[in-house]
Order: C-alpha cells, then structure tokens, then sequence
C-alpha cells in the first residue's frame, strides 16, 4: 500500500485543506504532459541538422510521440482498474524518465522516434489517470476547481518548457551547439525532462489510493481512511453509495462500453466528441506552428520565439480564471463562452489571411488587418484557456459512471491524441492551399462543438460522482 502524502505545514485541519495538495501532486502529471509535448520545439531544428533528415522524416520523429500517447491513454484505463490509480502514475513517471534518457542520448532519427514514442505513452497515461483520480478524491463542491489543476499544470508545463529551451539555447549559443559535458544544446533539453519525471515519481509514490478503486478490490477499511480524511461527510453512506455502483460489475473490460449507438453508449460518445472538439478547433496549430502568424504580421523569427512564450504565460493566466469560477457559473456556460469565442476569433483570422495578398509565397497582412489578427490570435488562445482547455479534463473526469469511468476516459484521451495528431500533421497540407482556409475549418469545428455543447453536454456543477 503507498504511503500517504504528508500536509504542508499550516494546512488546513478539514478535507479541503487536505485534498487540495494530493490534487496538485496527481496534476504534476499534467506539468509532464505539457512539458513533454513542447520541449521538442526548441529542439527540432537542431535535431534535423545533426541527423540530416528531410522534412517528413522529421515530422514523422515528433508525431511519435502523439501516437505513443494514444496508445498510453487506451492502455491506462485497463491498467488502472487492475493495478490502481497511483502506480499507474508511477509507471507514467517511469516512462517519462526513460524516454528523457534516451532521447537525450539519441544516436540515429529513428531511434529518437522510438524514445519520443515511450515518452509519449507516459504522456497519454498521465492525460487518463490525473483527471480520473482528481475526480475520484475531490469532494464535489470543489472538485470542478480541483480538476482544472490539470489544465493548469499542462499549460505551466508547456511554459517552463518553452522558457528552459529558450535558456539553454542561449547559453550555448544555439541548440546545435555544445554546451555541457560535451552534448549539445538540444540534448540537455531532452534531459531536463528527467527533473520534473523524477519529481512526479516521488510525489505519486506518497499518494493516497482512489476510493472508488479501493472499494472495488474489496479494501473497505483503506478506503473509508481515504474518504474520512479527505472527503469527510458521511463516510458509511458515499462507501455504500460507491458499491452499489460497483456491485453491477466488478471486472469492467472495454466492452462493457459497447452500446446500440455506433457500437458505443451514448455517454462514451459524448466523451469522444468533447476531446475530438478540443483539437479540432486548432489550439494547437497556434502553439505548434504559431511563428508563421507572428512572421506574417511583421515580426522576426526571434521575436516569434518570444510571442509564443507570452501566448503560453496568457493560456496560465485564464486557465486561473477558468478554476476560480468553473464551481460557480459551470461547466456548460463556459464551453458556450468558449465556443462562441473561438467561433468569432478563428472566423476573423480565417478571414485576414482569406484575403490577404500573397508575396512570396507567403500571405501577408497589410494595413488594419496586421494588428486585428495579432488581437484575435490572443483572444481565441484567451477563450481556449477559459473554457475547452480545462473544462474538457474536468468533464472528462467526472461525467461517466463509476463502473466505466477509467475504460471510457482511457477511449477518449485516446481520440483526442489521435485527433492532435491528425490536426498537427495536416496543418502543413492545409497551409499550403492557404492559411485562410486552414482557419475556415477550425472556425467551421468550433461552430459545431457550440451546437454539441448546446444538444449534448450535460451540466455535473455539484453533482456526486455516483449520481452520474
């Protein structure tokens, strides 16, 4: 049995005060997901010289790690039924780890892919199992707030990355150039990642076990310590409430999600659709790919560096909003906030590039427009972050009943990688027929996620997990 996460001294005696730092350690899992998929930024540059590789090649060496984390998030619900929710985060820790070593020591492309498709299977996991255990110790009161901490951990994750990318690049003078015991810039970039997976292990190891995981390997007494201390309330009643949950089927497989629409049950559907929407709407074009805006408004490749710094520090800033009110105004208000936000400033953006003069192969905006699009880009990152960024992981948490909820999070974690990494893959195609088209699309999915939101989502605000 691991050993529980100790208070910070001076916390609070009740269950809140003592949750709040077991959610914050589950979502450094979150930090690692962010950090993993950004820290390749400032390296693939360098990693196209050293291995002299074309274009695709290399595409295909960074979408490893998208792949691995499709196949990380399908594995880490099965996983977590049967190991629990806490050494599957160890294991996510583990591959994290492994995956900084040998991509930092990499010696061929192919093998850096191989090593990036470990990480990335760490990462998938960590995209299941942190909104899932989140949800599963939180009281419902808090638990919209507690369950943003994941977004907020991703987004802090793709900060710190970007910003120790931009350090050790300017230490050494570029990332292909050395810079300690005798490896380049770019390697140690890699290698950092061993710090914050190092970290994660620790933390989880001194976690508390789900309660709900507990109660279904039969572990009452843990469990009713687990959900005295950290729950409170009364504890006989949520034990007899989450085995009656339970008691249909206490081996859950993925075909228990078979249901008579398209072969899956309506929830896991919906569960689907909200991680597809997530990606859809192109978040992570601005972020993957956002220099070609900042060039095409004027700015040089340096400054764009810098720009995309400051996009991630805003994504922080309204995912802070997003958890101080998501308990209050609700998970449904906030996506259609979202939605509508996103909506209009894609549409803007779809229309600045759709008809702006092409010089040199490259759309270029003149006038007016230069400085609307550079405004509507922030303002769609602002109503990301306020709303589908962490929203989705919070829903996605806590909307499917006990007895599925890690197979159904696991199948869609997994559709949003492989949804990340249809959108990461095809930008490149899209941009060539023209960035106002590419921007047309995301605009047409974010009108659509507004009409499933609308229709299909429904409100969890102060609901117990075991009502869903």
């Amino acid at each position: 049995m691991t050993r529980q996460l100790t208070e910070p001294p001076g916390a609070p005696a009740g269950p809140t005060g003592r949750v709040a730092p077991v959610a914050a350690a589950a979502a450094l899992g979150g930090f690692l997901f962010g950090y993993d998929t950004a820290v390749v930024n400032g390296a693939v540059g360098a990693v196209r010289d050293t291995f002299a590789v074309n274009p695709f090649v290399l595409g295909l060496a960074v979408a490893a790690a998208l792949l691995g984390s499709a196949l990380g998030a399908w594995s880490a619900g099965p996983l977590a039924n049967r190991l629990g929710r806490v050494r599957v985060m160890l294991i996510a820790a583990a591959l994290f780890a492994v995956s900084a070593l040998g991509s930092g020591f990499a010696f061929a492309i192919w093998d850096l892919a191989l090593w990036r498709f470990v990480g990335g299977m760490g990462v998938g996991a960590a995209s299941v199992i942190a909104p899932a255990y989140i949800a599963e110790i939180s009281p419902a009161r808090i638990r919209g707030r507690l369950g943003s901490l994941q977004q907020l951990a991703i987004v802090t994750g793709i900060f710190v990355a970007l910003l120790v990318d931009y350090v050790l690049a300017t230490l050494a003078g570029g990332a292909r150039e050395e810079l300690w015991l005798g490896l380049d810039a770019w390697r140690w970039m890699f290698l950092s990642l061993l710090v914050p997976a190092l970290t994660y292990g620790a933390l989880a190891s001194r976690l508390p076990e789900s309660p709900r995981f507990l109660v279904a390997k039969e572990r009452t007494a843990e469990a009713r310590k687990v959900l005295r201390k950290y729950l409170g309330g009364d504890v006989e009643a949520k034990i007899a409430e989450i085995d009656q949950t339970l008691a249909a089927d206490r081996r859950m497989r993925l075909s228990d999600l078979r249901g008579p629409r398209l072969g899956l049950l309506p929830i896991v559907w919906v569960g689907i659709l909200l991680s597809v929407f997530q990606q859809f709407v192109g978040i992570n074009v601005i972020f993957y790919y956002s220099s070609v805006l900042w060039q095409a408004v004027g700015f040089s490749e340096a400054d764009s560096l810098i720009i995309t710094v400051i996009t991630s520090v805003t994504n922080i800033l309204t995912t802070l909003i997003a958890i101080a009110t998501i308990d209050k105004f609700g998970r449904k208000p906030l996506l259609i906030i979202g939605s509508t936000g996103m909506m209009l400033t894609l549409g803007t953006l779809a229309f600045a590039f759709g008809t702006a003069p092409v010089i040199g192969g490259e759309p270029v905006l003149q006038g007016i427009m230069a400085p609307v699009a550079l405004v509507a880009a922030n303002l769609y990152v602002v109503f990301f972050g306020l709303s589908w960024g962490p929203v989705v992981w919070v829903l996605l948490g806590e909307m499917f009943p006990n007895q599925i909820r890690a197979q159904a999070l696991a199948v869609a974690a997994a559709a949003q990688w492989l949804a990340n990494f249809t959108v990461s893959t095809t930008f490149p195609t899209l941009q060539a027929i023209g960035l106002g088209f590419a921007y047309g699309i995301y605009t047409f999915f974010a009108a659509l996620s507004l009409v499933f939101v609308v229709r299909r989502i429904r409100e969890t605000k102060g609901r117990e997990l075991e009502e869903m």
